[in-house]
């Protein structure tokens, strides 16, 4: 598979996940940690507020708000399920 069919196969399967997850593709990539460890940041933290996470993720990470509103509403639904 050539990288531009790869990265063709990787953009349709992000546009079949909907809601918070279809940002995780384009997180992995920016920012360069997996998924899985900002989830364990998130739920590391001392903070429990969605607002207040966001607002962490982007002080102390620099993500953009966009970004970690996804990760903390993926993460703060995944503790309610």
């Amino acid at each position: 598979m050539t990288a531009a069919a790869a990265e063709a196969a990787a953009v349709a399967k992000a546009a079949a996940v909907k809601g918070p997850a279809s940002y995780f593709p384009s997180i992995e990539k920016k920012y360069g940690r997996p998924i899985a460890e900002w989830k364990d940041l998130i739920r590391a933290s001392p903070l429990t507020k969605h607002m207040e996470l966001v607002a962490w993720l982007k002080a102390e990470h620099a993500l953009g708000h966009g970004h970690a509103n996804a990760l903390v509403a993926h993460t703060l639904a995944e503790q309610t399920a």
